[in-house]
């Protein structure tokens, strides 16, 4: 329609946009239209652009925008493109969760009571994903030796912390959520505290490299077996524990490492599950460089 008013009434913006006065006059007495006057008879009066003022608070609330978002737009205080990322931040934050919540439902049914019960008890830890996340972080940080640079600190966590799958199914989900249990697991804490190495930078240093040069057998799937990757992760152990790299050497520690590697592997297939990648994780070439220590280790030790 042509509009031609220079001022408006109430009823005349109700009927120019199917509304009830009632209505209308609601959004005037919220502020979202304001009036610029009064008939000689004590009447609203409106100003030309109210119908379109109208018309977009209109089509605002039929996205479910609340009153206070609106009467930010229309009073210029947030422009409508700001509206728009802002609330597509908060959908994709709303359907984040809800996938979550989906996947864990989907994690909890089908199974037995009592493995419902513990898949219960693990997923509730994880059900706030930012500061689940963060807790996990936390964990680790918390966990490895105090002496180590930031850079291996950084390096360890970064193969250790996966991000939160963005589409997680029940597997996924019930995998990360594993991997907080575990995390916290003494077994593990006291696995990589390292608390017998005397320094544990140069332990560190030394197992990145051997997980390094394991990483290509391990994605070939050859067999642990001696060699460079397991000279330098046998030699790493040995410096950090201030001692010669020797035969007795390899075979207590083939014994020690042995006894940790059923839970740290168990660790490591949570973050293959999570991560969804087929290339080796840093824990997959340890346990290799581990498997090939007690490999290597005679009979008689």
């Amino acid at each position: 329609m042509t509009v031609t008013h220079s001022t408006w009434t109430i009823g005349e913006l109700a009927s120019a946009t199917d509304l009830s006065v009632k209505t209308v006059r609601y959004y005037s007495d919220s502020g979202l239209l304001p009036e610029t006057g009064r008939s000689m008879g004590g009447h609203r009066r409106y100003d030309a652009d109210a119908l379109e003022r109208l018309r977009l608070i209109l089509r605002l609330r039929a996205l479910d925008m609340p009153i206070a978002t609106i009467s930010r737009v229309v009073n210029g205080e947030l422009s409508l493109a700001e509206l728009v990322a802002g609330e597509l931040d908060q959908v994709q934050s709303r359907l984040s969760r809800l996938r979550w919540q989906q996947a864990t439902l989907q994690a909890l049914d089908g199974c037995s009571e009592t493995e419902r019960l513990r898949r219960l008890d693990v997923l509730a830890r994880v059900q706030r994903l930012p500061d689940a996340h963060r807790d996990l972080l936390r964990i680790w940080e918390d966990t490895l030796p105090r002496t180590l640079p930031d850079r291996l600190v950084s390096a360890v966590v970064a193969g250790a912390v996966p991000d939160p799958p963005c589409e997680p199914t029940p597997e996924t989900a019930l995998a990360y959520a594993e991997l907080h249990v575990l995390a916290a697991h003494p077994g593990i804490r006291g696995y990589y505290a390292a608390p017998h190495a005397r320094d544990a930078a140069s332990l560190y240093e030394g197992l990145i490299d051997a997980c390094d040069l394991a990483y290509e057998a391990v994605a070939e799937g050859l067999a642990p077996q001696p060699g460079e990757a397991l000279d330098t992760f046998a030699g790493a152990c040995a410096r950090g524990r201030g001692e010669e790299d020797s035969p007795g050497f390899r075979a207590s520690l083939a014994a020690v490492l042995g006894r940790a590697v059923p839970l740290f592997s168990r660790y490591w297939r949570n973050v293959a599950t999570v991560t969804g990648s087929s290339d080796p994780t840093d824990g997959a070439t340890h346990v290799w460089c581990v498997a090939a220590l007690s490999a290597s280790v005679p009979a008689r030790w």
